[in-house]
């Protein structure tokens, strides 16, 4: 068992209620899953959550009776537990724990409208009004337990490219080596894959989000390897380009202007810079070799209880790099019917600069 240093879960709790009265509201229901854990540390898979100024209540079905209480009281947040058998029976508990708050929140990207709709009559007279991303704002700066957990998901899924990298050239399918990686991941210890691995090979390689197929893997053809796993809940991200045999000069090029691209992308990242500007600086190697039209996604994105989090980097991306920053540097491009390059490193933003917590080797051949 890898020894981490502890998260801070139990300070998340008051600055979320600080943030809750500067945007005017007397409560928050949180439902969406990450943020419940990120607050209570609650891992199940059906629970809501009710801050208030002075009360903050997790609420859950009998499945998670038991579960529920510990894992909170392991976490130190200061967080009761409550028990609701039916779905009404958790609304009337929420209810209760927002009595009066003229205003409460919900999370308008994590509820459905009809469960909006339920809350506004049940809470009425207070006002149901969308929240935004008052929780994912708190989750965007890692503190270093947090940090921790993803440099060794990182380091997992290094050592076990590292230990499947080699069957490649024995005449694999994209599927067996997708499943290779995996057992790989999970043997060193991860809890779980971050996201259905992307082996993408020849062709298949210039779609960007290409799933696994049976597809045998060709000498001097293009594969890239996009995969990730979980550690205590954290996610890691890394993409790698190889190939069997040397696949030609064209396909070098290639690799060579996307290594420089993410040589670029990853200087950028420091604290305070605009987070469109990593993605230009990435860009502008790839549009000065005229490869500009096939680079289509943005240079990256965060990552941590979930594989897709704030911020975003990319030619639309607000805002600016924070200290506790972690994201993606993934610049790629891709030529169709004739195979594509992505490669990716998984970066943390501190006061002092930036460290790559993926460390698998870039180069092309194996």
């Amino acid at each position: 068992m890898i020894r981490m240093p502890p998260m801070e879960v139990s300070a998340r709790i008051g600055l979320l209620r600080s943030r809750l009265a500067d945007d005017g509201l007397g409560a928050l229901i949180v439902t969406h899953l990450s943020n419940v854990r990120y607050l209570t540390g609650f891992t199940g898979s059906a629970a809501a959550l009710l801050v208030s100024a002075d009360d903050a209540v997790l609420v859950s079905d009998g499945r998670y009776r038991d579960q529920a209480d510990a894992q909170v009281e392991a976490s130190g947040a200061d967080v009761r537990v409550e028990i609701g058998a039916t779905a009404q029976d958790q609304r009337e508990i929420l209810a209760a724990g927002a009595l009066g708050s003229d205003r409460v929140g919900v999370e308008d990207h994590a509820i459905t409208w009809a469960e909006q709709r339920v809350l506004a009559a049940r809470l009425a007279p207070a006002v149901v009004v969308g929240a935004g991303t008052l929780v994912e704002d708190l989750r965007r700066s890692k503190d270093l337990g947090e940090v921790a957990r993803i440099r060794a998901a990182c380091a997992i899924a290094d050592d076990a490219l590292a230990a499947v990298r080699h069957q490649l050239a024995s005449g694999t399918t994209e599927r067996e080596f997708a499943l290779a990686l995996e057992v790989e991941m999970r043997t060193r210890g991860a809890a779980g894959v971050s996201f259905d691995a992307i082996v993408a090979s020849g062709p298949n390689a210039a779609m960007p989000h290409a799933c696994p197929t049976g597809r045998r893997i060709e000498r001097g053809e293009l594969v890239v390897l996009d995969f990730g796993c979980i550690v205590d809940g954290y996610c890691s991200d890394m993409t790698r380009t190889l190939a069997v045999g040397d696949p030609g000069p064209e396909a070098q090029r290639l690799v060579d202007v996307v290594m420089a691209a993410n040589d670029a992308g990853r200087a950028a990242v420091a604290v305070g810079v605009e987070c469109a500007a990593v993605d230009a600086a990435a860009r502008a190697v790839i549009d000065s070799a005229g490869l500009g039209a096939e680079f289509v996604h943005g240079t990256g994105h965060g990552v941590g209880l979930e594989i897709h989090e704030a911020p975003r980097l990319a030619t639309t991306a607000r805002g600016t790099l924070v200290e506790g920053d972690v994201v993606t540097v993934e610049p790629g491009v891709y030529v169709t019917g004739v195979g594509g390059v992505r490669i990716e490193d998984t970066v943390v933003v501190s006061a002092t600069g930036v460290e790559s917590l993926t460390r698998s080797p870039k180069e092309l051949l194996l």
